[in-house]
């Protein structure tokens, strides 16, 4: 039986049919099913252009200098738990509040923090650049620094994102989103051709972000004069913060570690790896973006069939991805990143292969995380946490191969798989009882 029919198998007939039908009405899955569409359409907009930066920037500097500007990206990457933690907690407390001015009042109480988080991490990365910089090898500390001035606009655009997901505008989101990845990937071809290098590729990372933080959000309703608020939840910000902490480090520590264990070729080829099954991942994030301010938003007992179509959208997304990648690896290495990145003997099929199951697997945790996440303050964000822990520590002393770095992250991948399942399967009872 497969992960989606367990997780569905205890839902009657007569119920899943109510909860596609409801598609059409326009109900609480309706909104997440056309919000899904959207951000799932700016999603490939955003995987394309992400890439592009990637395949150009591999192409343009091959695989020892490709693994450098890997690493300033996976940078950015473990700083984006703070981005999404900023967002996560700005939709949702925006998702529930229903008064205009209040909703104002939250929106710039989270922006006013997210500047000083922004500046305190900005300040962070150019004071520990020559230690970063030492860790992973890179040629000088420069790249992290022209990083770290990006990051003073980073955090407050998680709260801006936030805003116009939790006011369900997905469509201006997705746009930001994809406005962000373009900018990076035409700045990175301008850069590193007119001759920067590595140092111009992060660049680029670096304008993308203020770019995007430029662009209107569309939050008129939101700069308002703000209502009297009552700061929410401190519980519900660590959640988030837990969460995605475990998130990015499951997602990108891998990389940072391969980098700092292995030569740069064997680090370039296995970042190009990674890459490809991060193209998942963010299709699928997007979906889950989606489901999240409307099953915030819901009642209790229409909850349950919000979560129907992001699990479906993913398990679907995640079985035709994998079974593509098994079937073409190499022709999609050689394709997208050259035949320097597809050596004899490397194993590269194999890798990505491999690679494509893990984040399957991850991709329908993080639905039934987020879910969670959604409705209380959750347990599993945690139980997370513990497995990215586990996947440094394992990964620390366990690293002989790059197979066997892939195939630690893929055991302690499924174990969060069947423990984030584990309520679902405890409260079918419950469901039953509500459907009858």
């Amino acid at each position: 039986m497969s992960v989606r029919e367990q997780a569905l198998g205890s839902w009657p007939q007569s119920r899943m049919r109510n909860a596609f039908a409801t598609l059409r009405a326009g109900g609480s899955e309706g909104k997440v099913f056309t919000g899904s569409v959207v951000m799932l359409a700016g999603s490939v907009l955003v995987s394309l252009a992400n890439f592009g930066y990637n395949i150009g920037v591999a192409h343009l500097l091959g695989p020892g200098d490709f693994s450098q500007a890997a690493a300033a990206v996976t940078l950015l990457m473990l700083a984006s738990c703070i981005n999404l933690a900023c967002q996560l907690v700005t939709a949702k407390l925006i998702a529930k509040t229903a008064v205009s001015g209040e909703r104002a009042a939250v929106y710039q109480y989270m922006m006013r923090r997210a500047w000083l988080v922004g500046f305190g991490l900005s300040a962070l990365l150019v004071g520990t650049s020559r230690w970063i910089a030492s860790y992973l090898r890179m040629p000088s500390p420069t790249i992290i620094v022209v990083l770290g001035l990006g990051m003073l606009f980073y955090i407050p655009l998680g709260v801006r994102r936030g805003g116009m997901q939790g006011t369900c505008q997905f469509l201006r989101l997705s746009l930001n989103l994809a406005a962000e990845a373009f900018v990076k990937l035409i700045a990175a071809m301008i850069l590193v051709v007119s001759g920067l290098g590595v140092l111009g590729a992060v660049g680029a990372i670096s304008f993308s972000v203020f770019a995007a933080f430029l662009l209107p959000a569309g939050d008129a309703e939101l700069r308002q004069k703000p209502a009297y608020y009552q700061p929410g939840s401190f519980l519900e910000g660590i959640q988030a913060i837990i969460f995605f902490v475990g998130q990015v480090i499951i997602n990108n520590v891998d990389i940072l570690m391969v980098k700092h264990y292995f030569a740069p070729d064997a680090a370039g080829i296995y970042a190009a790896v990674a890459l490809v099954g991060r193209l998942l991942y963010f299709a699928t994030w997007s979906v889950t973006s989606a489901m999240f301010p409307i099953s915030a938003g819901s009642a209790e007992s229409d909850s349950r069939r919000v979560l129907v179509v992001p699990l479906l959208f993913v398990a679907g997304l995640s079985t035709v991805f994998v079974i593509f990648l098994s079937s073409f690896p190499g022709l999609v290495i050689r394709t997208l990143f050259g035949s320097d990145f597809h050596r004899a003997g490397a194993g590269v099929e194999q890798l990505l292969a491999m690679n494509a199951v893990a984040t399957a697997v991850y991709a329908v945790c993080v639905v039934l995380i987020t879910y969670e996440m959604s409705r209380r303050l959750a347990n599993t964000g945690w139980l997370q946490l513990v497995v990215s822990l586990l996947i440094v520590l394992s990964v620390s002393v366990y690293h002989d191969s790059l197979m066997q770095v892939i195939v630690i992250q893929q055991v302690l991948r499924v174990l969060l798989l069947v423990a984030v399942a584990f309520p679902f399967f405890r409260r079918a009872p419950d469901l039953q009882e509500e459907a009858s």
